[in-house]
């Protein structure tokens, strides 16, 4: 892996190279486009929308101070996007009704309050959509075998030494499979999820 001493969060700080660039595009267009559907957001506007918080995102990042608190990058991203889908909201003439009697700025409100339950869903989605997306990336970097060995035992929860009988490799290289992968996995996720899994 390139730089494999950094997170990608520090690689974006700190060189803003064109592939990390590209991972965090990757990563987290989906996630954008899906809480802006949320709130009733048209695909096209939806599309400016993702790139207005993806170039705040490019503007700002060097100047992001992680206060190492748990899950601090990902609640200024849920503010740039309330932001955002305020400035968005406040433009137009007619502001739509969502949920019931909630008005989508109400629902704003709601999402930028850390306490909120809104809060909590967007830390719960962030998380799972940004490991499986660097699972994606760095997947290609391992072996198949390897892979599986991972996979099996943190996702399937499958013990080791059934993982070693099933795909017939000694148990030390299981545990090895699972510690290289993990270990990946987290460098790449510092500063950007709470946690990756257990050890």
């Amino acid at each position: 892996m390139e730089n494999t001493s950094l997170s990608l969060l520090a690689r974006l700080r700190e060189s803003g190279d064109q592939a990390s660039w590209d991972r965090v595009v990757q990563m987290y267009s989906p996630l954008l486009r899906r809480w802006l559907r949320a709130y009733e957001v048209q695909d096209a506007d939806a599309e400016d929308l993702v790139q207005e918080v993806l170039t705040v995102l490019v503007r700002d990042l060097p100047k992001f101070q992680h206060n190492q608190q748990a899950g601090a990058f990902r609640s200024w991203l849920r503010k740039v996007l309330v932001n955002r889908l305020r400035n968005f909201w406040r433009g137009r003439q007619h502001l739509p009704l969502a949920m019931g009697s909630s008005s989508i700025l109400e629902r704003l409100n709601e999402l930028e309050d850390e306490s909120s339950q809104a809060s909590r869903v967007w830390d719960a989605e962030h998380d799972r959509d940004v490991l499986t997306r660097l699972m994606e990336l760095i997947r290609p970097k391992f072996l198949p075998k390897t892979w599986e060995a991972f996979h099996r035992q943190l996702y399937l929860g499958q013990r080791a030494d059934e993982v070693a009988s099933e795909l017939e490799m000694s148990l030390s290289s299981v545990y090895v499979a699972r510690s290289r992968v993990l270990s990946a996995l987290r460098r790449e996720a510092a500063g950007l999820v709470d946690s990756v899994a257990p050890e």
